[in-house]
């Protein structure tokens, strides 16, 4: 995998490092015990997805990790052509291990001989790159998916002018992140411990919203709901902290957190617990969907003016 490109500068970016970024998601093991969450998105992706009338011909899965994703979307547009990107290839080769074990050895004898007959169940090609430097042309897909992955890049503002070059004309966009709630709890215990970022500064929902109009998406629609995971150890909560990704600020603390300190952050967690003693982890999930609008001018600048015959 070649190296992630510098980011350049963007008003609304937290300082991300990217390589930081790929290297949290190098290990799928790692990052297995937070499925559950991301599963549930998905989920309640799928649901305002299917509010929405689209038969795309080709799919992309932006951030797909393991590729749970792409199953669903494969079993929810048969004829579509999948297309998974991660910038971490251990990702990749977790979504290509989940598809080979997804096909029956039936299935694989009827792909050899019958490829014209079985080609959507060969699975999804996959590609490793960065979301703002896709390697697709212009109009290539009809769908960009994208499921709690939008929030680990620093320039979202570009992921977007970038996601609507590759979606043709009138294709849709349905994306999830994590808000600027997420990790309350966590961000309040470290701030006992000391003045370093421990959690990303997660951009609002409003401001997503502005992010996409000035990309040239239209009738942008954002919503947000407020998910509670409750633990019954410290230890547990932390645990699935790590399987989420971690922290990827490039000013987060170098050095190891001092034990008293340490002590002290996990003393305000165990402070947060409620009645039945169960520990609170928030999350603040933000949805957005948005549809490529047909162009209003020409590639030399002439303006392009629709007329609507009425119909008989």
């Amino acid at each position: 995998m070649s190296s992630l490109p510098p980011q350049s500068d963007s008003k609304l970016s937290a300082p991300i490092d990217l390589n930081r970024v790929r290297d949290l998601f190098s290990d799928p093991v790692r990052t297995l015990e937070s499925g559950f969450l991301r599963r549930e998105v998905a989920t309640r992706m799928h649901e305002r997805l299917a509010l929405v009338k689209i038969a795309p011909a080709h799919v992309l899965d932006a951030g797909c990790g393991e590729g749970a994703d792409l199953t669903t979307l494969q079993k929810r547009f048969p004829q579509a052509a999948m297309l998974g990107l991660d910038a971490s290839s251990a990702m990749l080769a977790a979504a290509q291990e989940s598809q080979v074990a997804g096909l029956s050895s039936m299935n694989r004898l009827l792909q050899q001989w019958l490829p014209a007959v079985m080609g959507r169940d060969a699975g999804a090609s996959l590609i490793c790159g960065n979301f703002a430097q896709l390697p697709l042309g212009l109009n290539a897909v009809d769908l960009v998916w994208s499921n709690l992955a939008l929030h680990w890049h620093p320039q979202p503002d570009q992921v977007f002018v970038e996601w609507r070059r590759v979606l043709r004309q009138d294709g849709l966009l349905m994306f999830s992140c994590f808000g600027p709630d997420t990790f309350r709890e966590l961000r309040a215990a470290f701030a006992a411990a000391d003045a370093e970022p421990h959690v990303l500064p997660f951009v609002d929902m409003h401001d997503f919203g502005d992010m996409l109009v000035n990309a040239g998406f239209s009738t942008p629609v954002m919503d947000m709901e407020t998910l509670t995971v409750t633990y019954g150890s410290v230890e547990k909560l932390m645990a699935d902290v790590r399987a989420m990704g971690g922290n990827p600020l490039d000013t987060r603390r170098r050095g190891l957190l001092g034990k008293q300190a340490w002590q002290r952050a996990m003393d305000v967690l165990e402070q947060s617990r409620r009645a039945d003693g169960k520990i609170p982890l928030t999350f603040e999930v933000i949805y957005g969907h948005a549809f490529r609008p047909a162009p209003r001018a020409t590639a030399s600048g002439e303006s392009i003016i629709r007329f609507d015959p009425p119909r008989k």
